[in-house]
């Protein structure tokens, strides 16, 4: 597993101190999954694992802190609107949401603006999203997105705030604590993740 970094590690605070995997075992077809999942060390060089169910069940559910939904769009029109409804409910069930200040609110309205970012792009530059995995603990939301695209999403250099298009992933960029790309040799596409902090 490769991920690829928009810039260097150091640039913007310290390195995540880990991610989780989640485990999704027998999910109804309703699309979405929610579980407990422990965390796991980074992979070497700072790289980020992906929200992919690679652990048992149990151990998955044996953890506490830690809630994944995963959406699949298998067939789904509207992805956009679709994966904010989606993010919306997962942040009034993780209590980001009703916001009871207006920087809460802003988080929470951060969270929506980046899960409609990376669906869109996936939509724009690699025939659509496949699914979304989006994870909670007290302090972060990982979103993450895959799909079967070749490109390498990168905020346009340098950023022109007047010309039409293009502010994507500098909008990720900046709103988010952290945010990448992951590739696994021998398997066709990337999962772009991004993770953003709760309001103090």
């Amino acid at each position: 597993m490769s991920t690829t970094r928009p810039f260097s590690p150091g640039d913007r605070g310290p390195e995540p101190s880990g991610a989780s995997g989640a485990s999704e075992g027998g999910v109804p077809g309703t699309g979405a999954a929610e579980r407990g999942a422990p965390a796991a060390e980074a992979s070497g060089g700072g790289a980020v694992p992906p929200l992919r169910p690679e652990e048992s069940q149990a151990s998955a559910e044996a953890s506490a802190g830690r809630q994944v939904r995963r959406l699949d769009f298998a067939d789904q029109s509207g992805v956009v609107p679709l994966a904010r409804d989606f993010a919306r409910q997962a942040l009034y069930a993780w209590g980001w949401l009703p916001a009871a200040t207006a920087d809460q609110r802003a988080a929470a309205e951060d969270v929506l603006l980046v899960v409609s970012e990376l669906v869109t792009n996936a939509c724009l530059h690699a025939e659509g999203p496949d699914e979304m995995w989006i994870a909670c603990d007290n302090k972060v939301i990982r979103v993450e997105v895959s799909d079967k695209g070749t490109g390498q999403p990168a905020p346009r250099t340098p950023h022109r705030s007047g010309r039409p298009g293009g502010h994507g992933m500098f909008i990720v960029q900046r709103l988010c604590l952290d945010w990448g790309v992951v590739r696994t040799p021998g398997v066709a596409g990337k999962t772009v993740w991004a993770e953003l902090g709760a309001p103090a």
